[in-house]
């Protein structure tokens, strides 16, 4: 009997899953509250059916919201008991890397879309077009009139709290390796307290900003690139916390730890995607300008 279980083959067919359906109508929930949202800032309606949705826009985005987050919860788990059940096979889990090289190759694009938002309109402010509520560059970068968030305070401190979090990372990971759990499991929680720190002293100079999202092209543009790059912390900080109550919990091996090199590249992209914001966003892009203190 044990012989008709064993497996013969390098892949899994998973079992009929319901999380690709729910994950789904999760996310049209969110777009849907989200569009009935931002119709309700201008005072418009936003008519489905004849149902005018913007009156429940809350209800729309938060149940949206919250079964977006369950089926993560719910399929990342079923994820984790087919590894413990030996069903991710040499096979399964080059393809595994395959699939979250994608995903970060995916990721990167999304944040060339705002760099290349940035430098157009930091190379060639004379051709700057008022939209919305959009100024004029004046033909010069940064607009002129705006004070700008001094790079070597806040933004600098930044940088080496990530750069700092990407070696405790390392250190973690190294530690597993070597069979050193308690070193894994330090490292790990070192890399999740920086990231929280991060988020902090971004939030911190997010509320002191001297200029607002929709003052500017400078502040929208920088708002964008660097609010998006905080959002991606987050994820990244709260994937490397289920790492961690994971090896407290006794998961990962040095044969067996894709999660957690999984969490190690999106962390390690993060990182890169911060130097390249400090560089051009923070250092040059407020090049000249007044800093605000």
């Amino acid at each position: 009997m044990a012989s008709t279980h064993t497996k013969n083959h390098d892949y899994h067919i998973i079992d009929p899953s319901p999380w690709p359906a729910l994950g789904g109508l999760g996310a049209f929930l969110m777009a849907l509250g989200g569009v009935a949202w931002m119709r309700a800032l201008n005072s418009d309606s936003f008519e489905v059916l004849g149902l005018d949705l913007a009156n429940a826009k809350y209800w729309i985005f938060a149940i949206g919201t919250v079964l977006t987050l369950y089926v993560m919860y719910a399929w990342w788990s079923d994820t984790i008991k087919e590894g413990h059940e030996g069903h991710h096979t040499r096979v399964v889990t080059l393809h595994m890397r395959y699939g979250m090289m994608m995903f970060i190759a995916s990721e990167l694009m999304f944040f060339v879309a705002w760099f290349w938002a940035f430098f157009d309109a930091s190379l060639f402010p004379g051709e700057a077009v008022q939209v919305a509520r959009a100024e004029f560059t004046g033909g010069e970068w940064p607009p002129a009139g705006i004070e700008v968030i001094d790079p070597f305070h806040l933004p600098l401190y930044n940088t080496i709290i990530l750069l700092l979090s990407g070696t405790t990372l390392t250190w973690g990971h190294h530690a597993l390796l070597n069979g050193d759990r308690r070193g894994l499991i330090a490292g790990l929680a070192v890399t999740v307290a920086l990231g929280v720190l991060f988020t902090g002293v971004q939030a911190y100079e997010y509320i002191h900003a001297p200029f607002g999202f929709s003052g500017s092209i400078y502040g929208a543009t920088f708002f964008m690139a660097t609010g998006f790059h905080g959002f991606h912390v987050l994820v990244g900080t709260i994937f490397l916390l289920v790492c961690l109550l994971r090896a407290i919990g006794g998961d990962f091996t040095p044969q067996k730890h894709f999660g957690l090199e999984a969490a190690a590249w999106y962390w390690h992209f993060v990182d890169v995607v911060w130097l390249f914001l400090f560089v051009f966003i923070y250092v040059w892009g407020s090049w000249g300008a007044t800093y605000a203190h």
